[in-house]
Order: structure tokens, then C-alpha cells, then sequence
């Protein structure tokens, strides 16, 4: 995959050197396209970028502020997708670690598939068995629990949850359904439950520490998840308490003769990452990539290489700062966006990409939206506030199948309108071409 990938990068640069070229549309196909995005109609109201290109001819067949950068959100993990895909391969990094006697030490690698959602599990049963004690370092990780440019205020939310290099339990508290005596999972948190009179009607964590509370008169007793604050403390206490075994922390250095643990295999994590938009899986993929690449935790130095090597000829330079597109600091413009699923398509098997895009009307954050007896649209949606993204492949009527790039920032409407018209564009394509 590495040397087929290499050569790829290299037709690239040149490919958007002309836009627009529209010579695959007729005069009038290319007068319906533009009185799309016309001034005096709905994205004529806030900013709108938007890019056809044929992936057969490597042509634009149409584009509308292709140049300007948007805030892509969750579009963010097609440059996670592609870079795990180019670095990891087919399975996960999990630990690295050192033997010493009846002692096993390990450092944590990104992998966050430990008892998270029903992904596959690594053996740590088997992997742990031989060892008395397990001591656990994180001196490898140089990057924040928190990315560049997360909101602050997210931090009641599971889409939230904290970075870690060996995460359990998703790094989140499980909060079960029922209006009395809430319960949650891990057990050990159910005496940090407390009653309040402020009225919220989901039980909510304190900023700083992991105490959770909930209004008894108000609470809606759904399932829910909260991010917990994390600490090599708290983890070793998980870990101890699901393994059985003795833990204890110790902030060593990596040192430089020790031996690498792979789990579980990568492709379910990336899948359930694309479809429905997992940030948590998002951002430990990158931890997982900067671990493969240096032995160490450090996504700014991850994404700084990545893109001095195999992202130089985007068309224009992004501003990538995170794994999953939380913060709001990324810049990509749609032009770019379109380059580097060009990528993607070009390295990824085609029956692997369709599997791993959302299709509309039938799986992932699209499965609600663009409906059709026959799908027409495999595409990755982000969504923030006032900002809306879709990037993917529309099929056409003809059989053919184009890239296209639809970014949307600074509507004051909500989301769900901004898709209604997209939609009405991207039929309309489909049915013309």
C-alpha cells in the first residue's frame, strides 16, 4: 500500500490547476448547476463552496468558491481515514511493552477498543495472564486530553470524551435508563451520583471532577454516556478492577529495546469511525498513527509530518489540527477536500470505500437523508454549529460516479434545512448526468 500510495501522491498536483473546467457539461447542465448556487437563492445567504469533479477524466465539471476555507467538522476524519489507512494498515497499535521478571510494563499506543461499544477486543486476558503486575507508564504521550480548539463547553457531552493512550471504557461513564436511583457503569462511580435542585434533566458532571449529578423532580432517566475525567490513577484502578490484576503507575521512559503489541484488527474501528462519526475512535486513531511513526503520542507532530510527506500537492495547504474535526481550528477548502478523497479513492479498494462511507437512506449519519429506491449518495457529513459539510461519491443516473465536495459555514438556519437544499442540488445532478 505504501509504494502504490507514493505513486499517486504524485499525479496530483496538477490536477486542479484549471478550475473550472466544465467541458463534460453542456451549456445547459452548467446553467442549472450555477442558478443552483445563484446569489439571490438559499446559498446565496450565507457562504457556500462546492466542487463536481470526474474521477475518470480527473476534471472539474463544476465549482463554486472552491479556494475559500470552510470549518469542515466531521469531514475532518476522511485525513484520519486516510492517514490510518496509509500508516497502521490493517491492525491497531495497542501497547508497547517491556518484560521484567513477573512484572509486565507497558505503555499505552492510542488503542481504544478496550471494552468500547462492540468492537473487537484485544486479548488482554490472555495477553496479561503470565504477569503478577502490570505497570503502566504514560511518558509517552506529549499531547493533551483535549485537542487544539475544542469547545470547552463540550465537556458534558460523549462525543467529548478525553484522549487517552490506553483508554477503557471508552474513557466515558455508562449512565443506564430509568427515572429512580440512577445506575451507571463503572460501578465504582455510583456513589459519586448526588441529587440537585438545579433543574437539568440529564444528569451532568462537574467541570472538574468526576461527580456527577442529576434533579430527581426533572430527570428524563434516558440512556446516556459522560465523559470522565481521566488520570493515570483512575485508569489503573479500572484497569485493576477489570483485569483482577495488581497495577501500578510508574512514569517511565520508553525504552529503546522493547516489543509491540497489535491487537485487534483496524477495519471495524475505522468503520464505525466513518459511519457514525465517532470523535473518540477519530482522535485515538491519530494517537495510534503518531505511535506507529515515533514511538510516541504527538498529534501536531503527526499531522506536520503527515503533510509534509504525503499531503504536500493538496491544492491548497489545510489547516489540520485534530483527528476528528471538534475543533474549530481546521481549515480546509473544498477543492482540498475533493484532492484528498481523490486520494482515497485511488488507494482504497472500491467495495471497501462504499463500505466504509455513510449511504444515504441507508446507513450512518446519512441514513435519514437522501433517500432513493436505488442510493445515489456515499459521503462523509460534518456538522457544527452554523456549519454543515458533505464530501463523498454521488452515482448518477448514466452509472457514473463523481467526487463532490458541498461545505457550508455561517448559515443562521438550522442544519436540517441546509440539507434539505443540498439535496435538492444533489438530485438534480443525479438525475442530469
Amino acid at each position: 500500500m505504501y509504494q502504490k500510495a507514493k505513486v499517486y501522491l504524485l499525479i496530483f498536483g496538477l490536477l486542479f490547476s484549471a478550475i473550472p473546467s466544465y467541458s463534460q457539461l453542456s451549456r445547459s447542465q452548467y446553467e442549472r448547476v450555477e442558478n443552483a448556487f445563484q446569489e439571490t437563492g438559499f446559498f446565496g445567504g450565507h457562504l457556500t463552496g462546492f466542487v463536481l469533479y470526474d474521477l475518470d477524466s480527473q476534471q472539474v465539471l463544476f465549482e463554486k468558491n472552491s479556494q475559500i476555507r470552510f470549518t469542515p467538522a466531521s469531514t475532518t476524519k476522511l485525513f484520519t481515514l486516510f492517514a490510518s489507512l496509509l500508516i497502521l494498515n490493517d491492525s491497531t497499535q495497542t501497547l508497547r511493552y517491556v518484560v521484567s521478571g513477573d512484572t509486565l510494563k507497558v505503555w499505552g499506543s492510542g488503542d481504544p477498543s478496550w471494552n468500547y461499544l462492540n468492537l473487537p477486543q484485544p486479548d488482554f486476558e490472555e495477553f496479561f495472564a503470565p504477569y503478577s503486575v502490570i505497570q503502566f507508564s504514560d511518558a509517552n504521550v506529549k499531547s493533551p486530553a483535549w485537542g487544539l480548539g475544542w469547545q470547552w463547553d463540550d465537556y458534558l457531552y460523549y462525543y467529548s470524551a478525553e484522549r487517552s493512550s490506553l483508554p477503557i471504557h471508552g474513557n466515558l461513564l455508562h449512565i443506564f435508563p430509568g427515572k429512580r436511583n440512577p445506575q451507571v457503569f463503572p460501578k465504582k462511580f455510583q456513589s459519586k451520583i448526588h441529587s440537585t435542585k438545579r433543574e437539568i434533566k440529564d444528569m451532568e458532571r462537574d467541570f472538574h471532577k468526576n461527580e456527577f449529578y442529576y434533579n430527581p423532580d426533572f430527570y428524563r432517566g434516558r440512556e446516556d454516556y459522560l465523559p470522565l475525567i481521566t488520570s493515570p490513577e483512575l485508569f489503573i484502578e479500572l484497569a485493576a478492577d477489570e483485569t483482577g490484576k495488581k497495577w501500578i503507575y510508574q512514569a517511565d521512559s520508553l525504552p529503546d529495546d522493547h516489543e509491540v503489541w497489535r491487537g485487534t484488527p483496524l477495519f471495524p474501528i475505522l468503520k464505525e469511525m466513518m459511519l457514525e462519526s465517532d470523535n473518540f475512535l477519530a482522535e485515538q486513531l491519530l494517537f495510534m498513527v503518531s505511535d506507529r511513526l515515533f514511538g510516541e503520542i504527538d498529534t501536531e507532530r503527526t499531522i506536520e509530518y503527515l503533510i509534509e510527506n504525503y499531503l504536500y500537492d493538496l491544492p491548497d495547504g489545510p489547516i489540520w489540527v485534530d483527528g476528528s474535526g471538534l475543533s474549530r481550528y481546521n481549515l480546509f477548502t473544498p477543492r482540498t477536500m475533493i484532492a484528498l478523497f481523490e486520494k482515497l479513492y485511488r488507494i482504497v479498494p472500491d467495495e471497501m470505500l462504499l463500505d466504509l462511507l455513510p449511504t444515504g437512506g441507508v446507513s450512518g449519519t446519512i441514513e435519514n437523508e437522501y433517500k432513493a429506491p436505488t442510493p445515489y449518495i456515499f459521503a462523509k457529513t460534518g456538522t457544527m454549529s452554523n456549519n454543515h459539510s458533505l464530501v463523498g461519491l454521488i452515482k448518477c443516473k448514466s452509472g457514473k460516479q463523481y467526487a463532490f465536495s458541498f461545505m457550508n459555514s455561517n448559515y443562521p438556519w438550522k442544519a436540517s434545512e441546509v440539507r434539505r437544499e443540498m439535496e435538492k442540488v444533489l438530485v438534480m445532478l443525479r438525475n442530469m448526468l
